[in-house]
């Protein structure tokens, strides 16, 4: 490869060409979203993340950035942001890597093995930790609840939705917002 620009588009054209739904965020490489199910055999089998990556511009020599965008109760992912705690991609990441590894590999190898004792969501890794058993019932609740297809297409819309009310002058103000705002006469 003669520079990272180069090894960047290749990898993304190698996973718009796989079986993964790829969506560029403004006709860029930069970003983009990307379809993934959950692993078979593990309670999050039948589950559909939207997940957001960022690639850096000194990609591949630096990592991507990584975030379910629809809600996924998991010990190592932020239930709130998304982030994902992946010693691979955040610490010992390699040049070797690309983004089908990503993909094929370390978020199924995630959600396949979590890691309870190095948290980014307490809740459910102490869950874990106390009742396997339970934690696998609240994993299938997200799912059925926020990582269904049509949640995938939700988060996009709610997404851009956002856009729209940031750029619409209000702050991303609601009318609910203002009036609790105001004062009684």
């Amino acid at each position: 490869m003669s520079s990272p620009s180069k090894r960047r588009e290749m990898d993304v054209m190698k996973l718009m060409m796989s079986d993964y739904a790829v969506e560029t965020i403004n006709d860029g490489i930069g970003e983009f979203n990307v379809e993934f199910r959950g692993p078979k055999d593990s309670p999050y089998e039948g589950g559909f993340w939207k997940v957001h990556v960022e690639l850096p511009e000194a990609y591949p020599y630096k990592s991507p950035s990584i975030g379910f965008l629809n809600k996924i109760f998991h010990p190592n992912v932020d239930e709130l942001s998304g982030s994902v705690c992946l010693d691979v991609i955040n610490q010992t990441w390699s040049p070797m890597f690309d983004l089908l590894n990503v993909f094929e590999v370390f978020l199924p190898q995630l959600l396949l093995y979590p890691n309870p004792t190095d948290p980014l969501n307490s809740d459910a890794a102490s869950l874990m930790m106390r009742d396997k058993q339970q934690f696998e019932q609240k994993v299938r609740e997200y799912c059925e609840r926020y990582a269904k297809k049509e949640h995938i297409t939700k988060v996009v819309e709610e997404s851009s939705d956002d856009d729209d009310e940031a750029t619409d002058g209000s702050n991303g103000a609601s009318s609910d917002d203002e009036i609790a705002g105001h004062a009684d006469p």
